[in-house]
């Protein structure tokens, strides 16, 4: 509780505050009691995530980019800004296969948000980084801490990959060369409410829609690869903690349920939930995707103090709902 009142009235930038993630945890953080300013360009992220957040009396969202060094500069020196968590980036695996160069955009945003933490003495960065940093390695649960990281870089398979490391690597230099707090947080696969769920978007969104429509959820390959699924709330809650954390300060850190899943099975838990008679259709595996993923999340239940349940059928169902109301 001590920790948590350390945001009451604390001045918190979220980039990339209109996306799925974003939008979520500024919810969050406003319930906590902070005043939260969103920067967003909108270019996968909406708007009408932020209904809930402008509904309160202590956000405001700015349509804006990140990687605008001089537009950013005047958003820092008016909000004066006690902590950030820069989640704005290029996301989707369509959209960066479509467009691979696209993400190296993403390292001009993180090192202004850097730059100017140094420059107005940012108490903390909390930044997005990914289970992609991973690459092709098999060996599960994925540790952060196994003394592997040049293996992590040559199995990377992406650019998208590549740049979340490189953004792992300047918030470390940052905490321990100019001591401005930063923690990278390594997102398994999160879901919930308002995530897209369009063939841009992800795939408890897009199996859903699937079912929704009384059409097969598509497996491509066996349906045997295995993902770690997230529910959103417990996502943000666990960032937050992270940002309250100074043991996790210069760390990486895994957050995921701990949970190996497989495609075919969540496909089968959806149509399920669904109550419709319908079967996966199986196309041929897509080459760029990873086959398994599983984190150990003991580092993060050690720094962060919280293990989450497994509530992945729970939370699933309401995610059902949610899209099903959407349809009406």
């Amino acid at each position: 509780m001590e920790k948590m009142d350390k945001l009451k009235n604390a001045s918190i930038l979220v980039t990339g505050g209109a996306g799925f993630i974003g939008s979520h945890l500024c919810d969050e953080l406003l319930a906590e009691g902070a005043r939260v300013v969103a920067l967003d360009n909108l270019s996968t992220g909406k708007e009408e995530n932020l209904a809930q957040a402008k509904a309160t009396g202590n956000f405001e969202f700015i349509k804006g980019d990140v990687n605008n060094f001089e537009e950013l500069h005047q958003i820092f020196a008016k909000y004066k800004f006690d902590y950030i968590f820069h989640y704005a980036a290029v996301l989707g695996v369509k959209r960066v296969m479509e467009q691979p160069l696209l993400v190296l955009d993403d390292i001009v945003g993180i090192k202004n948000i850097l730059s100017l933490a140094k420059e107005f003495a940012i108490k903390k960065v909390v930044f997005a980084s990914s289970s992609e940093a991973y690459g092709t390695l098999n060996e599960m649960p994925l540790t952060e801490d196994n003394g592997k990281e040049l293996a992590y870089q040559t199995h990377s398979t992406s650019l998208y990959a590549l740049v979340k490391l490189m953004g792992e690597k300047m918030m470390k230099v940052y905490n321990d060369q100019y001591g401005i707090p930063t923690c990278s947080l390594r997102f398994f696969n999160v879901f919930g409410e308002r995530q897209e769920s369009s063939d841009y978007g992800f795939v408890i969104g897009i199996f859903i829609q699937k079912v929704l429509q009384n059409q097969p959820p598509i497996i491509f390959g066996t349906g045997y690869q295995t993902r770690d699924f997230i529910y959103v709330k417990d996502n943000v809650r666990l960032a937050v903690k992270a940002l309250l954390s100074d043991q996790a300060n210069g760390q990486v850190i895994n957050i995921g349920l701990g949970r190996q899943t497989t495609i075919l099975e969540l496909a089968q838990k959806i149509i399920k939930i669904g109550g419709k008679d319908l079967k996966p259709e199986f196309l041929p595996e897509r080459g760029y995707e990873i086959k398994y993923r599983s984190p150990d999340v003991s580092k993060m239940e050690k720094l962060l103090g919280e293990k989450i349940e497994d509530n992945l059928d729970e939370n699933l169902k309401k995610v059902y709902q949610y899209y099903a109301s959407k349809q009406n």
